[in-house]
């Protein structure tokens, strides 16, 4: 009865089968951080926008363009 139990344990505790997440996790974690990065620098660069804690005297309406 030991034997079969010990058995059991060993198997328990072998190595599994990779399945996804262990064959592309870190791969798709770097892949949506290099994403939401671009995005989100793109938007900060992009937007024609005076950075700082308060808005008021900053904020100027542009002219129009026709």
């Amino acid at each position: 009865a030991r034997s079969i139990q010990h058995t059991a344990i060993r198997q328990a505790h072998r190595k599994h089968q990779p399945n996804f997440h262990d064959k592309y996790g870190t791969m798709v974690l770097l892949s949506g951080a290099a994403a939401f990065s671009a995005v989100w620098g793109f938007v900060f660069t992009q937007l024609n926008m005076e950075w700082g804690f308060s808005p008021i005297g900053r904020v100027t309406p542009r002219e129009w363009r026709e």
